[in-house]
């Protein structure tokens, strides 16, 4: 696809999460309604959730009719193009039900179906309206923060490395993922958990994290922030040469992702090896 292509689906990508975060935005200041679980009591879905969707693939589908449709929230369409909309209208939803200013509209375009080992990104957006942040990429086109250009952090050695994580809504693997942690907490600098992967993603992007790893992740959770990570210079994937993906996400500039694999990998196969996923 052309520069020029890319371009044009970035900008409705940016256009449509603007409208989007400030109608997330304007429902938070109103009151948050709980519409339902999801997997589990404390996976909740909001009113918000439902009507920020709602509003998302409409306008999608005003301006690319033949576009296929995959978000969080409603059932997946698909499309004549080849393209897909990957959309996850409230990313962060506990931190929006809680006034937590760290949720997003992550929206995303790829070539190919919703399948992450499989597409090819070609634009996304990350918008947070709490504190009016756009992050924005498309392939080949570099990532920007608020037109901002953004650079990965390289040379950071492991021990000085400040890693984000986020763990299940599952108890059994939330514990999992805590023994993990365990193993890793007394190697690196610090960690962090602030419970919006397409955020975290950004966050590696504009150097506020230097590395980002999770297990259980969907599509909708990482498309646009994976490609907005990519495009600032970092290397995202999984074990070995294995794309992101439910599996695992991790992400990190090339040098730290290095050294980091193999110690999460090791952890990995210590605790996480039963998990059924």
């Amino acid at each position: 696809m052309t520069p020029s292509a890319t371009t044009e689906l970035l900008t409705l990508a940016q256009e449509t999460a603007m409208v989007a975060g400030e109608l997330a935005r304007r429902r938070r200041a109103e009151g948050v309604q709980i519409a339902a679980s999801k997997s589990s009591p404390e996976d909740v879905v909001t009113l918000a959730d439902r009507e920020t969707e709602a509003l998302i693939r409409g306008l999608l589908a005003d301006a690319r009719p033949d576009d296929g449709f995959y978000g969080e929230e409603s059932t997946a369409t698909a499309g004549t193009s080849g393209l897909t909309w990957i959309v996850d209208p409230i990313d962060g939803t506990v931190n929006y039900l809680y006034g937590i200013p760290c949720y997003a509209v992550s929206i995303a375009v790829v070539e190919g179906d919703a399948d992450p080992t499989s597409w090819s990104a070609l634009a996304g957006a990350v918008r947070n309206p709490a504190i009016d942040e756009l992050f924005s990429a498309r392939s080949g086109g570099g990532a920007h923060l608020n037109g901002r250009a953004l650079q990965v952090t390289s040379g950071v050695p492991l021990s000085l490395a400040l890693f984000g994580t986020g763990f299940s809504y599952d108890s059994v693997r939330r514990t999992r993922q805590a023994k993990v942690l365990h193993g890793l907490i007394s190697r690196v600098r610090d960690v962090r958990r602030m419970g919006a992967a397409s955020l975290d993603l950004c966050s590696v992007a504009a150097g506020r994290l230097d590395l980002y790893y999770e297990r259980g992740l969907h599509p909708w959770d990482h498309a646009a922030g994976a490609l907005v990570a990519r495009e600032a210079g970092a290397r995202v994937g999984a074990f070995g040469a294995d794309r992101e993906g439910l599996s695992l996400l991790i992400a990190a500039a090339p040098d730290l992702y290095a050294t980091a694999e193999p110690l999460l990998a090791n952890l990995f196969e210590q605790f996480m090896a039963d998990d059924d996923i």
